[in-house]
């Protein structure tokens, strides 16, 4: 192969050589995959005229019932009903957007702190609790609803999310995975990992970055020297949209964008929401340690159920009848989850063993019989005696 004359740029003194083969080339135009500099935003600009009205009120119902939600589960865990909460309170716009983008054969793969989105999706308040509960398993069915187990690990649950659309792609479905992650889930190999075999696979997936700040203590500069995080996806071979993530609309439009975009077989898109974890990590947190007042309440003026509210309001779509018809709901719906939330559980211990593996190993039904016995003798105690 006839080598390029143009000679490349050498340090001083260097004898000049030439440039690789025309095979270097990139294989795709970087420019379209670029993310804008700015946030992308609706409401607060013209474009929120063209909003439709009952989306709109639809994502404000549910960013209403989704801060209460935030609130009374923070609310249990200091009753002792949680064994640990990570709230999304001033993320809200996020997981309510996420869930109402998805199609009903569409999946959803959630981190921990998306307990709010699966919510949103249809999911029952207290099955999406009952893991952080500590009583049993995932605390749903995963296919009935069509949302992955909440993912303790950072970022496992993306491997996953490209897995599972790549086999559908595969089978002819029509099915988009969209998977959630936060700021600090990129700096883990999990992240990359995922987002090179969607790219390379074309796979129907969508990756939303909640960037909120932090990865528990750690800001984002000391994470990612990236101009963005949504720039990322340029080196993987796939989109990056920059979003307003405390705009609910903006986040609906865009991730709308990205799912239609999968669904028609255009590959993955990586979208960075900047928004703001408002509450601690979780209850254990002390965020008073790496943050001050200030700074939260900067972001509590950009808070994205005043947003919406806002924009309504103005707008003449919602009247102070329409507030307080959300606030009820939404309380009612808090009421339930307390009442149930603050009766005794039924558990069995057994169940520790129950779908682990479809066949229980010789380990697993040694452990069970143990256990067994244990609660057999237990039960056989007279009253009083030491156990």
């Amino acid at each position: 192969m006839k080598k390029s004359s143009t000679p490349v740029q050498e340090p001083p003194g260097a004898a000049p050589r030439s440039t690789p083969p025309p095979a270097w080339q990139p294989r795709t135009d970087p420019a379209p995959l670029l993310p804008d500099a700015q946030p992308f935003r609706v409401l607060g600009t013209a474009a929120a005229a063209g909003a439709d009205p009952a989306l709109l009120l639809r994502l404000y119902a549910e960013l209403v019932r989704g801060r209460r939600y935030n609130t009374q589960a923070t609310a249990l865990t200091k009753q002792g009903r949680l064994a640990v909460y990570p709230s999304s309170t001033g993320q809200e716009a996020c997981e309510v957007a996420a869930a109402l983008v998805l199609a009903e054969q569409d999946w959803l793969f959630p981190s921990y702190r998306d307990t709010l989105a699966a919510v949103a999706r249809g999911l029952d308040p207290v099955q999406a609790l009952t893991l952080l509960r500590g009583d049993w398993h995932t605390g749903y069915d995963p296919y009935e609803h069509r949302v992955a187990p909440l993912s303790t690990p950072l970022a496992t649950q993306l491997p996953h999310a490209v897995g599972l659309a790549h086999a559908a792609r595969l089978k002819g479905d029509d099915v988009v995975a969209l998977a959630l992650v936060g700021d600090g889930g990129t700096s883990e190999g999990d992240f990359h990992e995922a987002l090179n075999f969607a790219a390379v696979w074309r796979a129907p997936v969508v990756f939303l970055v909640q960037n909120n700040g932090f990865a528990i203590s750690v800001p984002l500069a000391k994470q990612s020297a990236a101009p963005s995080l949504a720039h990322k996806a340029v080196g993987y071979g796939m989109p990056g949209r920059l979003v307003d993530g405390n705009d609910a609309v903006a986040v609906h439009t865009v991730l709308s964008e990205a799912m239609d975009r999968a669904r028609r077989g255009e590959g993955p898109t990586l979208v960075e929401a900047v928004t703001y974890r408002v509450d601690a990590h979780t209850n254990a947190d002390d965020a008073t340690r790496y943050r001050d007042d200030a700074e939260v309440e900067a972001w509590r003026a950009h808070d994205p159920v005043r947003l919406l509210e806002r924009e309504l309001t103005e707008r003449g779509v919602l009247d102070e009848d329409g507030i307080r018809d959300a606030a009820a709901a939404a309380e009612a719906m808090a009421a339930r989850l307390r009442d149930r939330m603050n009766a005794e559980p039924v558990l069995d211990p057994m169940d520790l063993f129950a779908h682990v593996y479809a066949e229980p190993t010789p380990q697993l039904r040694e452990q069970a019989a143990q256990l067994a016995a244990e609660l057999d003798a237990s039960a056989g105690e007279a009253p009083g005696e030491p156990r």
